[in-house]
């Protein structure tokens, strides 16, 4: 089974799950016209069903339409054959009805036993359309298919979201308040709420935007605007000249005379 056909069956039946408490093993209520197509397609309807919900079902039918498809049992008897290894749910008819007939009485108004009805006739399954909460599966192109929930359904479910919705916010939402109250949670959820204030938007600090300043070393002279050293004036030592030399060995050897 392709990937998104199986993501549609998933869809579908969580969507029944939640709004009309459908649960497994699913219970399928079968009728002879799908038992003929499955004889005529050759599909093995207890291994196909399963593996196409993927989930437990419980394959069903009634004694009228067993009785039904026996008066046809000529044209129809692989289609009986199939029909009878169903379980028997029992429709309450003393006298057997005809095979829609007897499936529109067991589901009801409501569905409340929450069958999946599985039928070829589409007299009957324009009729279920009309009412909510009725999943209708089907062949079509030799493989079981699985019908989108009617427009009845979808109704329905969004009408029951909305009462729980206005039930809750009316009554219920007056008691939560009034625990809330006695237990003191409320007080201090009020009590946070003033506390927390929201952070004003400041300038910059003006001090923070001035360039920082150089420090000058204290034993580096500093130096003017031309370039001069104002620090200590430094003793050059100079060397004596060449002639001074000559002068203080000439008298050297004068006074030894």
């Amino acid at each position: 089974m392709k990937i998104t056909r199986y993501k549609k069956v998933q869809k579908y039946l969580k969507f029944y799950y939640n709004n009309y408490g459908f649960h497994q093993p699913y219970q399928i209520l079968i009728d002879g016209t799908f038992c003929f197509s499955a004889f005529k397609e050759q599909i093995n309807v207890r291994e196909q069903l399963p593996k196409y919900l993927n989930a437990q079902v419980k394959l069903l039918t009634t004694r009228c339409i067993i009785i039904e498809t026996e008066k046809v049992a000529k044209k129809a008897h692989g289609a009986l054959t199939i029909l009878k290894q169903f379980g028997i749910h029992e429709c309450g008819h003393k006298e057997p009805i005809d095979g829609s007939s007897c499936i529109l009485s067991m589901i009801g108004k409501s569905n409340e036993k929450h069958y999946i009805l599985a039928s070829q006739d589409r007299g009957l399954q324009e009729k279920l359309r009309s009412r909510a909460g009725v999943p209708l599966l089907y062949f079509h192109n030799k493989s079981p298919t699985l019908d989108k929930p009617s427009q009845a359904s979808y109704n329905k479910a969004g009408e029951s979201v909305q009462s729980t919705t206005v039930f809750v916010s009316e009554v219920q939402n007056e008691t939560l308040k009034n625990i809330k109250i006695a237990l003191g949670v409320e007080n201090n959820v009020e009590e946070i709420k003033t506390q927390i204030k929201k952070k004003k938007i400041h300038n910059p600090n003006p001090l923070s935007c001035k360039k920082k300043k150089k420090k000058i070393a204290l034993n580096q002279p500093s130096i003017n605007k031309c370039g001069v050293n104002e620090g200590k004036v430094r003793k050059r030592k100079r060397n004596k000249s060449s002639k001074q030399l000559k002068s203080q060995i000439q008298e050297m050897l004068n006074i030894n005379k």
